[in-house]
């Protein structure tokens, strides 16, 4: 399974990207200098706000991209309409 997901940055920007482990890459995100985004590194700690499950990689990728073109205003109406699972 993929996912797509969304984080909040300690500046308040918003951060997307695709994985196949969402715990495992916010983890990375957080404390990995060489496997967190460098766009991350400069804004921790970050906090994942936003998951999204698709059926393939490729299909993760399609969805981040639209994620990626969205306005701030955008991102942030499907970020408060996510509902974490404990």
């Amino acid at each position: 399974m993929w996912y797509v997901y969304i984080l909040r940055c300690a500046d308040n920007s918003l951060y997307a990207g695709v994985t196949t482990e969402p715990q495992r890459r916010l983890q990375e995100h957080n404390v990995d200098n060489k496997l967190g985004a460098r766009y991350t590194r400069a804004r921790r700690p970050v906090e994942m706000v936003y998951q999204e499950e698709c059926g393939s990689r490729s299909e993760a990728c399609q969805r981040e991209s639209e994620i990626k073109k969205m306005t701030r205003t955008a991102k942030e109406q499907l970020v408060s309409s996510f509902v974490a699972v404990a």
